[in-house]
C-alpha cells in the first residue's frame, strides 16, 4: 500500500463539493442564487403562486427580459414550478417547490438583513468616500 502525502490525505478527504474549488458545479449555483433579481423574485413567490405581471409589477425595475431569464433559470434548477393553465388567455402562474422553500428562508433573511442595516452601510460609505 503506498503511502500518501498529507496533501494528497487531505484532497482524497476533500467533499465532492467544495464552492472554493473553481470547477465545483456549488459554485454555479452560488452564482446563480447571488444574481440581483433571484433573491427578489424567491421572497416575492413565498407568498403563494403568482402570474408573471404580478411578478413584474412586486419587483420595481426589472426588466421583462431579466424576470423571464431569471424565471427560466430557478425552473431549470428545481427551484420553482411553472404551470399553464389552459384557457383565454393561457394562465401561467410560477410558485417555489419545496427545495425553492428551503432557500427561501436564507434569502428572505439576506433581504431583511440588508434593508435593517442598509443606514449602517450608508454611514460607513459616507465615512470612506472621499469628501468633496
Amino acid at each position: 500500500m503506498p503511502t500518501m502525502t498529507v496533501a494528497q490525505r487531505r484532497a482524497a478527504e476533500k467533499v465532492d463539493y467544495d464552492a472554493f474549488m473553481a470547477q465545483c458545479p456549488s459554485r454555479q449555483l452560488l452564482d446563480r442564487i447571488s444574481d440581483k433579481w433571484v433573491p427578489l423574485v424567491m421572497v416575492a413567490l413565498s407568498a403563494g403562486p403568482q402570474r408573471y405581471s404580478q411578478l413584474a409589477r412586486t419587483i420595481a425595475g426589472v426588466s421583462q427580459k431579466m424576470l423571464t431569464q431569471t424565471l427560466r433559470t430557478l425552473e431549470r434548477d428545481g427551484l420553482l414550478t411553472r404551470t399553464v393553465t389552459p384557457s383565454v388567455p393561457v394562465t401561467v402562474t410560477y410558485e417555489l417547490t419545496e427545495l425553492g422553500r428551503s432557500l427561501h428562508d436564507v434569502l428572505a433573511g439576506l433581504k431583511a438583513w440588508a434593508e435593517t442595516h442598509m443606514e449602517s452601510v450608508l454611514a460607513a460609505r459616507a465615512s470612506y468616500d472621499p469628501q468633496p
